[in-house]
């Protein structure tokens, strides 16, 4: 019997597995510093944000936010990852922050000096990412909206969630000009 494992899925595996059996990606130093501005400028940015409890709080985590957003968006103008080649760590640890953008933070979290989309190249990206074999399965929007909006009474005492925004994100993206995996 032969098995066909898609190229996609394969490489996925594989960057998973190297941080399992400790193969070390020669990027390594590339994406570390990668996972550090992502998560401190964005991925937790959201969270400092959202929960600002003052005016100077809540200013001091959208203001550096939105330049993680525009250096990631310059970034993935001309490469297809954020560390170019195959997929690492680092987008994989990026992607549910960037699912979840429009749909919560810009509202829910006040994050909303810009939308998602307003990043031509981070969107692309985004949908991009999503679109490989097995990812989109793993995404509920609604679940996603539902799960803060209702969650977060401090916030958003009714617990309403809104019906928007409508994000389609099996739009085509148009990345597959940069190269690398498809």
């Amino acid at each position: 019997m032969e098995f066909t494992i898609d190229p996609e899925r394969q490489a996925l595996a594989d960057t998973v597995k190297s941080f399992v059996d400790g193969r070390v990606d020669p990027r390594m130093d590339e994406i570390e510093a990668t996972n550090k501005l992502t998560y401190e400028g964005l991925n937790n940015g959201v969270y400092r944000a959202g929960f600002a409890t003052s005016q100077t709080a809540y200013e001091e985590a959208v203001r550096p936010l939105f330049d993680t957003l525009a250096a990631l968006d310059g970034r993935l103008a001309d490469r297809r990852t954020l560390c170019g080649g195959e997929l690492t760590e680092a987008d994989l640890r990026l992607l549910p922050t960037l699912l979840r953008f429009d749909l919560v933070y810009y509202g829910h979290f006040k994050c909303n000096l810009r939308r998602l989309i307003d990043f031509p190249n981070l969107w692309a990206y985004t949908r991009d990412l999503l679109q490989r074999p097995g990812v989109m399965e793993t995404f509920d929007a609604q679940h996603a909206k539902r799960h803060y909006y209702e969650s977060h009474r401090t916030l958003n005492p009714s617990g309403i969630v809104p019906l928007g925004p409508q994000l389609d994100f099996a739009a085509p993206h148009g990345r597959e000009r940069l190269g690398g995996p498809k």
